[in-house]
């Protein structure tokens, strides 16, 4: 009796000041006060070893409304049938594809192929990866359907639009609609900044990657948000000043046959870093 009365005044004890704390702040300041301009969604490249309906279940869960959709979910060569009955399992877990992509891009017909998948898909963004020749034939097919394409950029691990300079300097002279889906790891592996990045080529930044990585170099690997060297705080900070209006886009590689606590946390620690910066 004597050990359960004393655990008990510890346990009063260590419990009263924060009740008082809490008691003490507004309730209004107990709840998440910031309304960003940009969206937080997933990439659909997270999910590449499990099937939509736990993509689905999995974001609804983490209350993320917005998927970059691959085609491992939806085939291109989807029917308008296929292609509604995957938008009514969007809609029921109220959820928005917002973008299809990555695509690799190879020839003009895979291009034709890619803008009118995103058309039947009813998206106005396509995330690509074209050869670099194509690009003014990109230039031609951003005119005729009026999307912005987002080319995707890779850090070291390929030579085809490594870093967010690269494909700065391959688009400012095409059409304003052509720009970069700015993968902060990748970019930060290849030796870039991707804060500063933003903030340089903010007009042509159609999409944003969000993931951390262990190093700035090749050697870095994906790991959960917070535990890498991605100065999340100054991204996030960022997108507010230049207005980002786009979607920040997780996308997990570490663990991808089980990533889901991985997911978890790192969708918390950005919403949370969102709260507090």
């Amino acid at each position: 009796m004597f050990l359960k009365r004393g655990a008990a005044a510890i346990a009063a004890a260590s419990i009263t000041p924060s009740l008082s704390f809490a008691a003490e702040v507004p309730a209004s300041a107990r709840k998440q006060q910031k309304e960003d301009p940009f969206r937080l969604g997933m990439a659909g490249y997270t999910f590449v070893n499990f099937d939509l309906d736990k993509t689905l279940d999995t974001m609804d869960r983490l209350d993320v409304r917005y998927l970059c959709i691959k085609d491992f979910h939806l085939p291109f060569a989807s029917t308008d049938d296929q292609i509604k009955a995957f938008q009514d399992k969007l809609a029921a877990h109220n959820i928005t594809g917002y973008a299809v992509g990555p695509i690799y891009m190879r020839s003009e017909k895979e291009i034709d192929n890619a803008f009118e998948y995103a058309k039947r898909v009813g998206v106005k963004l396509i995330v690509g990866v074209p050869n670099v020749e194509l690009l003014p034939y990109v230039d031609k097919k951003v005119k005729a359907y009026d999307m912005n394409y987002a080319i995707h950029l890779h850090g070291p691990d390929i030579k085809l639009f490594p870093n967010a300079t690269d494909v700065w300097n391959h688009t400012k002279d095409l059409d304003p609609r052509i720009g970069m889906c700015l993968d902060v790891g990748h970019n930060l592996r290849d030796g870039y900044d991707p804060v500063a990045d933003l903030k340089r080529y903010k007009s042509r930044v159609f999409d944003v990657h969000i993931k951390d990585v262990t190093a700035a170099s090749k050697e870095g690997v994906g790991i959960e948000l917070g535990r890498g060297l991605i100065d999340f705080p100054g991204l996030i900070k960022m997108l507010r000043s230049v207005n980002y209006t786009g979607v920040c886009s997780l996308e997990y590689e570490k663990d991808m046959k089980d990533p889901f606590l991985g997911i978890a946390e790192s969708i918390g620690y950005f919403k949370a870093v969102q709260n507090i910066v």
